[in-house]
């Protein structure tokens, strides 16, 4: 499963982060990093990603079958 952050889209509500915080993680101030990001989710972690994707509010979390 691959995992995408449309930085142009995130606010940093940083629900993403408080509902799984080992798939997203936050800057370097401790809010949710919303720059642009493109990674694979660690096996295992798939359905805290689902968790964490359906909780934004800006729909800024793209997750993929791969």
């Amino acid at each position: 499963m691959k995992l995408r952050i449309d930085g142009g889209l995130c606010t940093g509500h940083g629900r993403c982060y408080s509902i799984a915080p080992d798939v997203y993680e936050p800057d370097d101030e401790g809010f949710s990093d919303n720059r642009d990001v493109e990674r694979e989710v660690r096996q295992g972690q798939e359905e805290a990603a689902r968790l964490g994707a359906s909780s934004c509010p800006e729909a800024a979390i793209v997750l993929s079958e791969d």
